[in-house]
């Protein structure tokens, strides 16, 4: 066996799949849901911060051309939570965006991204939040615009737009690259927010990570694409692992906003490699030209 068949086997070994959360297999699911919990960022449309609301408990808006969404309770409680919900309702809603009693969910809840989370992974998540205080805080409805308020139309969107399954390595990159597409794309679901989306709520294709003028609550997302001039292609894997760690950017000032709460409930807990990994992914997708913010 050559040297190069040895090393990349060595690399397999230690990242491990895609799916896997921190630490090995041996730990505990909700210590492994912790892990997976803190990458997929539930704690941020899930908790009504502003107004002292409990974690998970829900409430918190999301404003969007559709109207005004608001996080329910995801905690443990079985009359306004998901305590009653099995394992198989559970991956059932973050595979299919269906819940236990059939019906379809917004894609305002990211199961287009959460799709592609092994089953794993999932029960692992399930485990934590589980793992966590319940809350018996009632749901607030939603004040969507006619006629987006029909969940029945969710089916045609869903037709149109949904493509359901877990994500598939690519097997012409690296295990690295994949870890990392596997967080960005379905953990960390950032094309949620960085992906420009079409009239219907459905994000464009061919336009993966490049930003856009109207993002969450109306606001301007940058370009994460390796595009020189209108994305971060001058940036070093490095700098992309900092950011994400501490919220630093290159020119020494800092993320605000939604960003840094993503830095600060989630991605500034990520190991180095899976940060690495990242770094690597973004470096390496197509460049797509988005000029979100003004140039200098």
């Amino acid at each position: 066996m050559s040297r190069r068949a040895i090393f990349l086997l060595m690399l397999l070994a230690a990242l491990g799949p895609p799916g896997l959360g921190s630490g090995t297999a041996a730990a505990q699911p909700a210590e492994r849901g912790a892990y997976i919990f803190a990458a997929a960022g539930c704690a941020g449309c899930h908790t009504d911060v502003k107004n002292g609301g409990q974690l998970l408990a829900g409430g918190r808006a999301l404003e969007t051309p559709f109207g005004t969404y608001f996080g329910p309770n995801i905690t443990a409680d079985r009359e306004h939570g998901i305590g009653g919900w099995s394992d198989a309702d559970f991956i059932r809603a973050m595979r299919h965006g269906v819940s236990p009693d059939g019906g379809h969910y917004y894609p305002v809840f990211p199961y287009p991204s959460f799709t592609l989370m092994t089953d794993g992974d999932m029960r692992d998540l399930k485990a934590y939040i589980f793992s966590l205080p319940a809350a018996a805080t009632p749901n607030k409805p939603h004040e969507i615009r006619f006629p987006f308020r029909f969940r029945f139309l969710m089916a045609v969107w869903k037709y149109l737009f949904f493509e359901p399954g877990a994500y598939a390595a690519d097997g012409g990159q690296s295990a690295a690259w994949n870890r990392g597409a596997y967080i960005v794309r379905a953990l960390g679901h950032c094309g949620e927010c960085h992906t420009p989306r079409n009239a219907l709520g459905a994000v464009r294709a061919g336009r993966h990570l490049s930003g856009t003028k109207a993002g969450p609550d109306g606001e301007p997302v940058p370009n994460i694409t390796p595009h020189r001039t209108t994305g971060i292609g001058g940036w070093t894997a490095d700098e992309i692992a900092e950011l994400l760690r501490s919220g630093e950017t290159p020119l020494g000032g800092e993320v605000d906003g939604e960003m840094w709460e993503v830095v600060k409930n989630g991605t500034s807990k990520l190991t180095p490699e899976d940060l690495a990994a990242v770094a690597d992914y973004l470096k390496n997708i197509p460049a797509v030209a988005n000029q979100v913010f003004p140039g200098p």
